[in-house]
């Protein structure tokens, strides 16, 4: 039987009061694009440290092979020098610099001792060439967007001619166009022999693109499938521990008329005026109370900034008016629209949610205490209560942390969310707006949000959904809108809609 060119056999790595892995096994084979499965916190990003020695030799129990030979890797540059090439979900480029010199940095060809930089270019676009990146080689990384970062990260990997490439969510903040270059680049890796582990929680993706999965839960290996040979369903129930009967709850649709007096939120005429497109125009919509509002539409089509102006985040100029309850009010900020009952879960909670290196309970609270007169007395903070109402939220949200003292930055990106919508969820919002509230977390996670806005609906929440899952826009709106480059092209009730109707209108049609 031939030896896989990566065997990591019997892994364990433990944290203070956490074990992360337990005699977790794993191979994979030259040519294959082996997929990892699991939720938040089931050790798969543990597991791609140890074998990019993040965590390197000693500080975990196991071997780790590679081509049958044990590796005691000390650094990162150890593993780069054996052939492994790991691209994170924190991308490590510099946005100062040119795309060319990201790609070789550190490895910049030289002539008598001073920087080739023509070489270096024509080496970069050589390569970008090679696997149809079309990517500006002297644009600097800022310009670009997260998607084509992300490419660029990956252009890097290739330069170091890797063995075996390790991809952290590499489709998370890719559009469509660029997914199908990353599924091209993959295959012809595959046909060069190179190997590929390929972490995502899109299990579609790995039906399309992986030749095996291994399933972790708990920090344990729980199975190994070949894609021919297993289903959705298995992978699903092996993940969670559990089946999922259904992503997305059964609940009353609501109706296709509605009493003015149930109105939540109302937006009239709202217009954007920025230098960069997409800018708003004319936009008209309402959401009751009890009701899921879907928003969809392509990226860049105005969504994230229909939501930021009308919570008071919006950092150009706009105009329009706003309705709460009947009544207008003026939001200027987001203080304003927190004092009106409004909330807003952010698509990056990294950047706008959470202060990372700040523990749990001060994450939890830190919205609240703005709000909750009971927190504070004369600029004191309770440190009882405000304990109290975090461990509530801990319990009913079902936030895996081993304390509420630790930086919210060791939670996994599930866990990290669920502190994003805890915190919002403690002042008590009427109206709450959540943009792409799933996006990078597990199947197990999501049903759990999933449940708890469509709890939060039944209780008489009015809830804004912004997500790029139009599967997730189906199973939870009860009516959608959809954009098209910052105008409203189609507005659903959701009774027998499909994804070819939301599309046709995030075309422009």
């Amino acid at each position: 039987m031939a030896v896989p060119l990566l065997d990591m056999q019997s892994i364990t790595k433990d944290f203070p009061g956490v074990r992360a892995l337990d005699d977790v096994n794993f191979a994979v084979d030259a040519g294959e694009i082996h997929a990892i499965c699991g939720e938040n916190g089931a050790g798969k990003s543990t597991l791609i440290k140890i074998l990019g020695a993040v965590h390197p030799y000693g500080t975990y129990e196991g071997k780790l092979n590679i081509n049958g030979t044990e590796q005691q890797f000390q650094n990162v540059r150890d593993a780069e020098h054996a052939g492994i090439a790991v691209i994170h979900q924190e991308l490590a480029l510099i946005p100062e610099m040119t795309v060319a010199e990201n790609i070789y940095l550190g490895r910049e060809p030289r002539k008598f001792g001073i920087i080739d930089r023509s070489k270096l270019y024509q080496d970069a676009g050589a390569l970008l060439s090679q696997f149809g990146l079309d990517i500006p080689l002297e644009g600097k990384v800022y310009e670009l967007g997260i998607g084509q970062q992300q490419l660029v990260e990956i252009a890097k990997a290739l330069s170091r001619n890797a063995r075996m490439l390790v991809l952290d969510e590499p489709t998370a903040a890719l559009t469509h166009s660029e997914v199908d270059i990353l599924r091209h680049i993959l295959t012809q890796l595959r046909d060069k022999s190179v190997a590929c582990i390929y972490i995502t929680h899109k299990l579609k993706e790995i039906f399309q693109i992986a030749d095996r999965a291994t399933v972790l839960r708990d920090g344990r290996s729980i199975a190994t499938h070949s894609i021919d040979a297993c289903s959705e369903e298995l992978l699903i129930s092996q993940m969670v521990g559990r089946e999922l009967t259904t992503f997305y709850p059964v609940r009353d649709r609501g109706s296709d008329s509605y009493d003015g007096i149930e109105i939540a939120l109302k937006v009239e005429d709202l217009y954007t005026y920025s230098s960069e497109p997409p800018n708003l125009e004319q936009i008209n919509f309402s959401v009751c109370r009890g009701e899921i509002l879907g928003i969809a539409g392509l990226m860049g089509a105005g969504r994230t900034e229909l939501i930021s102006a009308v919570f008071g985040a919006y950092t150009g100029k706009w105009e329009g008016k706003i309705y709460r309850d009947g009544t207008l009010i003026k939001i200027r900020n987001p203080r304003d629209a927190i004092r009106h009952g409004i909330a807003l879960v952010s698509e990056d909670r990294k950047r706008y949610g959470l202060i990372l290196d700040s523990v749990v309970v001060r994450n939890m609270t830190l919205v609240s205490l703005g709000v909750l007169k009971e927190l504070t007395s004369y600029n004191i903070v309770n440190r009882d209560l405000e304990y109290q109402k975090s461990n509530e939220s801990v319990d009913s949200l079902r936030i895996r942390t081993t304390s509420l003292d630790i930086p919210v930055k060791q939670l996994s990106g599930g866990n990290q969310q669920k502190v994003v919508l805890g915190k919002w969820l403690m002042t008590c919002p009427e109206v709450l707006f959540l943009d792409e509230p799933t996006r990078g977390i597990d199947v197990g996670a999501k049903a759990e949000i999933h449940a708890l806005a469509a709890e939060l609906a039944d209780e008489g929440v009015a809830i804004v959904l912004v997500s790029s899952e139009l599967p997730e826009i189906l199973g939870m709106s009860d009516r959608v809108i959809v954009l098209h480059e910052g105008r409203i092209t189609g507005e659903f009730i959701n009774e027998d809609l499909t994804q070819e109707d939301i599309l046709r209108c995030a075309a422009g049609a």
